[in-house]
C-alpha cells in the first residue's frame, strides 16, 4: 500500500509533512514529489500517468492560489485524488479552495480544508482499510485514541473550573 503526496512547490511541504507523518504511523509507504502543473506539466503527467504501476494507491495532491495541480493529477489516472487547498496568497487559500472543489463533471477529486493535509493523510488511510482488515483496525483504535485524549482534557478542564469555583 502506498499513496503519493505531490506538491506544487517546496514550500508547501511544511504544510504537508504532516500528512506523510499520518501516513507513516499508520505504516503506510509514503512517495513525496515536487512537481508544478504550470511548470514542470511533463513531469506531472509522468508521475500521473505511472503512478499506479509504481503501486500507488491514492493520491494526495495540494497546491495553493489557482490550484490547478489537483485537476490535473485526477486528469491524468483513475486513482482517488484528494486535494489539499494551500493557503499561499493574500487570499489565505480560498482561491485555491475553489479551484479544486470546482472539479467538472466526470473527473473528480475530493477536497480537504485549507492547509488540510493531515485529514487528507486519513482520509487516504479510511480508503486503503476498505480492503484491508489489519488498517481498519489501526483506524479504529486511532479514533479510539482521539476520543480518550479528548476525555482526558475534558476533565482536565473540569477540574480546573470546579477548584477555580470553590475558590470563589
Amino acid at each position: 500500500m502506498k499513496v503519493a503526496i505531490i506538491m506544487g512547490s517546496d514550500s508547501d511541504w511544511p504544510r504537508l509533512e504532516g500528512a506523510a507523518k499520518v501516513l507513516k504511523s499508520f505504516g503506510v509507504e509514503c512517495e513525496v514529489i515536487v512537481a508544478s502543473a504550470h511548470r514542470t506539466p511533463d513531469v506531472v503527467h509522468e508521475f500521473a500517468a505511472g503512478a499506479a504501476e509504481r503501486g500507488v494507491k491514492v493520491i494526495i495532491a495540494a497546491a495553493g492560489a489557482a490550484a490547478h495541480l489537483p485537476g490535473v493529477i485526477a486528469s491524468f489516472t483513475t486513482l482517488p485524488v484528494i486535494g489539499v487547498p494551500i493557503a499561499a496568497t493574500p487570499l489565505a487559500g480560498f482561491d485555491a479552495l475553489l479551484s479544486i472543489v470546482q472539479m467538472p463533471s466526470g473527473i473528480p477529486v475530493a477536497t480537504m480544508a485549507v492547509d488540510g493535509a493531515k485529514n487528507a493523510a486519513i482520509f487516504a488511510v479510511q480508503i486503503l482499510a476498505v480492503g484491508n482488515e489489519n488498517l481498519a483496525a489501526k483506524l479504529k483504535e486511532y479514533r479510539k485514541q482521539m476520543a480518550e485524549e479528548v476525555a482526558a482534557k475534558a476533565d482536565k478542564v473540569t477540574k480546573i473550573w470546579n477548584e477555580e469555583a470553590a475558590k470563589a
